[in-house]
């Protein structure tokens, strides 16, 4: 299948010969600063994160403020929002740090990989990521991945924000900095206990649908979307019981007999084969849905977020191990 990756996946980009002269003169120290700062809007907790004095950190925005002639924050009482200057020179910021980073370990160890951040939605992150991180790290072992686990719309800001390099998501994105590329097919699966009632019936109609208690995922997250989507003007009532962050606490409260439920079938998969749940044929509603990579256009991609890209591709094809 081809991929789809935006051609800067592919090719480096070079700063252009006008600005080189200009880059020089500053130092990773006030980059550091700035990055920090635009993150948190406050210098003590850019401070903590940087693990430097509250001065040195001012000092060294002050500092590269006054090289460029331009103030990159708003001054709002102890508060500092970045400003339109500030919001177009972040991206370059990071990507100079990415980079780095990258020089510092090919010098220091003959690799160029580097650590990173990875955000995923809760399926993924509880069912995937953790598995394709922990096969990544034992492939490269001088590297270290962070993972951030939150729903969709969470996971899109936090790229928005530059706080996390890669993102994975089950959700839809329409940000126009971002590039959303379809990584692989997942489908919804609506359940219940093996002593429900539901599970007892030969044949199934939306009336009994309508009738029953659901234990869904809470709004914004990619899994309650695709479940809104596919049961609009289906059923006559669709009374929500609960609205739960967790896909396994949606699982507990169905084994319960609390209700029925509709999570993603990856989760599904151990406790489906056990017998301690039941897959209820819903051929009214369409469950299908795509996970995705999400990635900044603004951003450079390391070669060891290339490389976890290609590892997470590679998981798709028929005979991969995840």
């Amino acid at each position: 299948m081809e991929k789809h990756w935006p051609a800067r996946f592919w090719k480096g980009k070079l700063p252009a010969p006008d600005q080189t002269t200009v880059i020089m003169h500053f130092t990773l120290k006030q980059l550091q600063s700035f990055v920090a700062i635009a993150r948190d809007n406050n210098v003590s907790r850019a401070a903590e994160t940087l693990s430097l004095s509250q001065s040195a950190v001012s000092s060294s925005l002050n500092e590269l403020e006054s090289q460029l002639g331009s103030l990159l924050f708003d001054r709002i009482g102890k508060r500092l929002q970045l400003n339109e200057v500030g919001q177009r020179i972040l991206p370059h910021a990071v990507e100079l740090l990415a980079r780095a980073d990258e020089l510092e370990r090919l010098v220091r160890s003959g690799e160029a990989l580097g650590n990173f951040k990875v955000g995923a939605t809760l399926t993924i992150g509880n069912y995937l990521a953790t598995l394709l991180i922990s096969d990544f790290m034992r492939t490269f072992p001088g590297t270290r991945v962070g993972l951030k686990v939150a729903n969709t719309s969470q996971i899109v800001e936090g790229m928005r924000q530059f706080d996390l390099d890669i993102g994975l998501i089950e959700g839809d994105c329409f940000d126009p900095d971002l590039d959303v590329i379809p990584w692989r097919e997942d489908e919804l699966v609506v359940f219940c206990a093996p002593d429900h009632r539901l599970a007892k019936k030969t044949t199934i109609s939306l009336d009994d649908l309508s009738e029953e208690n659901w234990i869904v995922r809470e709004p914004g997250s990619g899994t309650r979307a695709v479940f809104d989507r596919a049961v609009a003007g289906k059923l006559q009532q669709l009374d929500i019981l609960l609205e739960l962050e967790h896909t396994e606490a949606i699982i507990r409260a169905v084994e319960s007999q609390l209700g029925i439920g509709c999570v993603s079938r990856l989760a599904l998969e151990d406790a489906l084969g056990r017998g301690s749940l039941i897959a209820l044929p819903t051929p009214w509603f369409d469950l299908r849905r795509h996970f995705y990579f999400v990635l900044h256009k603004q951003r450079y991609l390391t070669a060891g977020v290339k490389q976890f890209l290609a590892l997470c591709q590679q998981s798709r094809q028929p005979g991969a191990a995840i």
